[in-house]
């Protein structure tokens, strides 16, 4: 998949089994996630990500067998419903789980939160492990899965000062990320556009913004060259984790085309 300019709406799944606050009936989930697929394809958006943002507390580690195959079983559901492509997230990070399910399903992307470096989150430090990654894809033959890595993740702190633009490089030059993710500190907090424009022009892959895109924003953030993963604009009172909202992913959708 071309991931240059791309606008990527989000798919934030509700409770998998094994989460805490699972409800007990996978077909709901399911079901969740064909109605935000259909509203997303619906408003215009390039692609999909699937992410199993309500299975907070995420491990640190490896997601749980279970997490994995819910996550197979929705997406190879919503990729069948689908006419344009979808990538995955499993959060925290696990980026192996992320490109099984893929392949999987028939995924075209995967983002990684921690490809590279290390990182001080809420579920402890997190380090990167591109090399696996990298080698799995290798081995299973998908090389055609882009890697979405990103840079300063976003709910998280450095364990030691490391100019923007130098990580930005070592994700694409040593990590071998395929595009790289530059967001604001928090989930639907606002992106430096000067930021992202450093690391656009420190790399020679496309470079998304990953969080705080909304329809009164986006037409700034693509003419700065850049494309977006967008949730919470396009969700019921802008809240993460809510249902997508057709009539606020069509504005989104409608600003962002409009900065051509």
């Amino acid at each position: 998949m071309d991931l240059d300019g791309k606008l990527i709406g989000m798919i934030h799944l509700p409770p998998l089994p094994g989460a805490p606050r699972y409800g007990g009936r996978m077909t709901e989930v399911v079901d969740v996630a064909l109605r935000d697929a259909e509203a997303l394809s619906e408003a215009g958006v390039d692609a999909v990500m699937i992410e199993n943002f309500g299975d907070a507390p995420f491990p640190r580690g490896p997601a749980s067998v279970e997490t994995v195959a819910a996550l197979a079983v929705t997406a190879a559901r919503v990729g069948r419903s689908l006419d344009i492509p979808f990538g995955i997230n499993v959060l925290r990070n696990d980026g192996r789980a992320a490109l099984a399910v893929a392949v999987a399903a028939g995924g075209s992307f995967v983002r990684v939160n921690v490809l590279a470096w290390a990182r001080l989150t809420d579920q402890g430090i997190i380090e990167g492990d591109a090399a696996s990654l990298l080698r799995a894809r290798a081995a299973l033959g998908a090389t055609g899965v882009r890697i979405l890595a990103d840079v300063a993740v976003k709910h998280s702190a450095p364990l030691a000062r490391v100019p923007l633009v130098d990580e930005a490089r070592d994700l694409v030059e040593r990590a071998l990320a395929d595009a790289v993710v530059v967001t604001g500190p928090a989930t639907s907090a606002a992106t430096d556009l000067d930021d992202v424009r450093a690391v656009a022009t420190a790399v020679a892959v496309p470079v998304l913004v990953g969080s705080g895109v909304t329809a009164d924003c986006a037409a700034d953030v693509r003419r700065s060259g850049a494309g977006a993963i967008v949730g919470s604009a396009m969700m019921v009172g802008g809240k993460p984790g809510s249902r997508v909202e057709i009539a606020r992913a069509r504005a989104l959708v409608e600003a962002w085309r409009s900065a051509r």
